[in-house]
């Protein structure tokens, strides 16, 4: 006969117990699917379909997704009263925010778009000269 989960933990150090409850209270905190998400943020699908002008089902298609558009993500995200943020962390660099894809914002940094790229004046200004 197997053992239950309650009574391998119960026969733990004391000190490893403590550890494995502080990851379980973490972990408990955190949200695995966008339903989850949503039922935390206190709202049906019937309302987050009226916020996002879809039918139920869309919601329901959406929330079973494994992979989707960040467009799709942010305005189900706002849908429920969040805001969505994406954090890039590299190694050798500040956390850098994005906050559409093509323009970058972090600590101290500009768009990536904006630097890499000469500003429509300066555009119009060569096209012109040519």
């Amino acid at each position: 006969m197997g053992r239950r989960l309650n009574d391998v933990i119960a026969a733990l150090p004391d000190d490893r117990r403590a550890r494995v409850e502080a990851r379980f209270g973490e972990l408990k905190v955190e949200v695995e699917s966008l339903g989850e998400l949503r039922r935390a943020a206190g709202k049906a699908q019937a309302e987050i379909a009226s916020a996002l002008k879809i039918k139920q089902p869309s919601v329901s298609k959406i929330e079973k997704q494994a992979d989707m558009y960040l467009s799709t993500l942010r305005s189900y995200v706002e849908a429920i009263g969040g805001r969505l943020d994406l954090i890039v962390h590299l190694p050798s660099r500040a956390p850098i925010r994005i906050e559409r894809l093509g323009d970058v914002v972090g600590a101290g940094t500009e768009s990536v778009e904006k630097r890499d790229r000469p500003s429509r004046g300066t555009r119009a200004r060569a096209a012109r000269a040519e």
